[in-house]
C-alpha cells in the first residue's frame, strides 16, 4: 500500500458549516499603490497580483476585530445552525495558522469565549492550509471510535501582519525581483473563519455524510514555504508549491481511485483557494469539470485554513440532498488530504 492514509468513516455527519466574514476590504490595488516606487525601479508591471493569481481583493478584520472574534462568531453560527446544544459538544479544535502566542493555545480562548464545558476537550491542529481539514478526520475518528459525540472545529485568519513586513520588506532600495516574487505569495492572503459542528449520523438523518478521506504526505518539500514570526514574515517558493503541492494531489487522486474510490464525477469539487495557476493545475491534473469548482479566491484571496471550509459554507446553502462533494486540501509542508461528504 503506498498511500499513507485511506480513513473511512461509518457513523459521522457535518451538521453545519459556517464562515464570519471580516468588515474591511483590501485590494490588490492598495498593495501595488504601496509598492509603487519598487515596481518602477525594478521595471515590473502593475497590477501583479490580480493578472497573475487572480485575485481582486481580500478582507480584513480591521482596527476593531481579532481572528478570535471572528472564529468565535463563526462558532457560533455553526452551533446554532447545528441544533446541537453547548453541553453536547465533546471535542473543540482550533485549526488555524494564525495565534497570538505560542502557549497557551487558541484553542483555550475560543473555548471559554463559547462558554463550552469542562468535559470538552480543546486543543490546536496546526498544519498550515490543511489544519481544517485534518481536524474534521481526527473528530471524525473520534466520533466513530464512540469516544465523543459531537465536535466543534474553528480556524480563524489574519495575515495582516506578514502584509506589513512583506511591504516592509519590499520598500527597501536593495530589494530585488527576486525578493518580491518570495514575498508574492503572501499577498494573496487574506482574512475570514469558519466553523463546523459534526456528529453521529445515527442520531442525524439530516444531516451530510462523511464518508472518509485518502492523505498523502511529501515532507521534503518542506521549506518551499516557510512562515515565521509577523517580524520575520514567510517566504515562499510559488513555482515549486504549484509544481510539487499538484504532483502530491494527483498522486493522492490515483492512489485513491486504486483503493475503491470513484471521484471522476462529483457534484462539487472544493478545493484550497489560491490562486488562477493553482486552480487550473488541478483541473489539469485530475481532468475535473471547472464549472464544478467553485471559486472565493478572487475577492477573498487565501484564506490559509479557513479557505476551504469558508468556500463550502458559501456554496452549501444550493446543494441538495444526495450531491457528492469532494473537499481537496492543501498545506504547505507538503500534504494534501481529499475528503467526501455526501449531501
Amino acid at each position: 500500500m503506498t498511500a499513507n492514509s485511506d480513513i473511512r468513516h461509518h457513523n459521522v455527519s457535518l451538521l453545519s458549516i459556517e464562515h464570519e466574514l471580516p468588515p474591511e476590504v483590501v485590494s490588490s490595488a492598495y498593495f501595488d499603490e504601496k509598492l509603487a516606487a519598487t515596481y518602477k525601479r525594478l521595471r515590473m508591471p502593475k497590477g501583479l497580483l490580480e493578472r497573475l493569481a487572480g485575485i481582486s481583493e481580500r478582507r480584513s478584520w480591521g482596527a476593531n476585530m481579532t481572528f478570535e472574534d471572528g472564529a468565535v462568531a463563526a462558532g457560533e453560527k455553526a452551533l446554532a445552525a447545528s441544533g446541537v446544544t453547548k453541553d453536547s459538544i465533546g471535542l473543540m479544535i482550533n485549526a488555524s495558522v494564525t495565534r497570538h502566542n505560542l502557549e497557551p493555545a487558541v484553542a483555550v480562548n475560543i473555548h471559554d469565549r463559547l462558554g463550552l464545558p469542562r468535559h470538552a476537550l480543546e486543543f490546536d491542529i496546526t498544519n498550515a492550509c490543511l489544519g481544517f481539514v485534518n481536524a474534521m478526520t481526527v473528530a471524525a475518528t473520534m466520533i466513530d471510535a464512540g469516544a465523543i459525540d459531537y465536535a466543534l472545529i474553528v480556524a480563524g485568519e489574519d495575515p495582516s501582519p506578514w502584509h506589513a513586513t512583506a511591504l516592509r520588506i519590499l520598500d527597501q532600495p536593495e530589494t530585488t525581483r527576486d525578493d518580491v516574487l518570495a514575498q508574492f505569495a503572501t499577498l494573496t492572503l487574506g482574512s475570514g473563519a469558519a466553523a463546523a459542528v459534526i456528529g453521529r449520523a445515527d442520531r442525524h438523518p439530516e444531516g451530510h455524510r462523511i464518508k472518509g478521506s485518502v492523505s498523502r504526505a511529501g515532507t521534503e518539500h518542506r521549506y518551499l514555504c516557510i512562515g515565521g514570526e509577523a517580524d520575520e514574515g514567510m517566504n515562499t517558493d510559488a513555482a515549486g508549491l504549484l509544481k510539487h503541492g499538484l504532483q502530491l494531489v494527483a498522486e493522492a487522486w490515483e492512489e485513491a481511485h486504486e483503493q475503491g474510490w470513484d471521484w471522476n464525477d462529483m457534484d462539487s469539487y472544493v478545493t484550497h483557494q489560491i490562486s488562477n495557476a493553482h486552480t487550473n493545475a488541478i483541473i489539469e491534473a485530475v481532468g475535473i469539470d471547472e464549472k464544478k469548482i467553485p471559486m472565493t479566491f478572487p475577492y477573498w484571496g487565501n484564506v490559509a485554513a479557513a479557505a476551504l471550509p469558508m468556500t463550502l459554507a458559501k456554496e452549501a446553502p444550493g446543494y441538495s440532498a444526495g450531491d457528492r462533494i469532494l473537499c481537496m486540501g492543501v498545506g504547505s509542508g507538503l500534504n494534501t488530504a481529499l475528503m467526501e461528504i455526501t449531501w
